[in-house]
C-alpha cells in the first residue's frame, strides 16, 4: 500500500462504524473505522486483526450546495496488494457509503473504484450521489495534500 498507514495519529478519536466489526458470523477480524484526520477530511479505515491493511481517503465540504447538504467526497481507495481478491475494498466502500448516507450527507465520488462501485451498486446509494463541483475538487486537493 504506498499511502502511509495508521501509524500517524491526528490526535482525533478514531471511531468504529456500527455494524462492521467481522464478518457476517463477526470472527473475521476485519472493521472499518472512520478515522477523522482533521475537520475537513480523514479516511475510513480498514483493519485486519487491529493492523490497517485498506483505506478510503475523503474531504468533507460543507453544505451549500443545490441539495443543502454536507458532502462526502472519496477521492482515493486502496487495499493492500496481499489482501486483494477477498472483497474487502468492496466491505470498505460499502461501510464508508452506508455510514455518510446515514449521516444525511451527500456523496461525491472521485476516486474510481468508488465509481465503479456505485456503478455496480446504485442502490441504495443512488438518491445522495451529487456531480463534483470545483469546491469539491479543491477540498479532494487539499486534504491529500495535508494526508502527505
Amino acid at each position: 500500500m504506498s499511502e502511509r498507514t495508521g501509524e500517524e495519529q491526528s490526535g482525533a478519536a478514531p471511531g468504529t462504524v456500527p455494524g462492521t466489526a467481522g464478518g457476517t458470523d463477526g470472527t473475521d477480524g476485519v472493521e472499518v473505522v472512520d478515522h477523522p484526520l482533521g475537520v475537513d477530511h480523514g479516511r475510513y479505515e480498514l483493519r485486519e486483526q487491529g493492523e490497517v491493511v485498506g483505506v478510503a481517503s475523503y474531504a468533507v465540504v460543507p453544505a451549500g450546495g443545490a441539495d443543502g447538504r454536507e458532502r462526502v467526497v472519496f477521492f482515493h481507495t486502496e487495499v493492500r496488494p496481499d489482501h486483494e481478491g477477498r472483497g474487502l475494498a468492496a466491505r470498505l466502500a460499502s461501510t464508508a457509503l452506508d455510514a455518510t448516507v446515514a449521516s444525511g450527507r451527500s456523496v461525491v465520488a472521485l476516486c474510481p473504484y468508488v465509481k465503479a462501485y456505485l456503478r455496480r451498486h446504485p442502490e441504495p446509494y443512488a438518491g445522495h450521489v451529487v456531480e463534483p463541483t470545483p469546491t469539491d475538487l479543491e477540498a479532494a486537493d487539499r486534504a491529500a495534500h495535508a494526508a502527505g
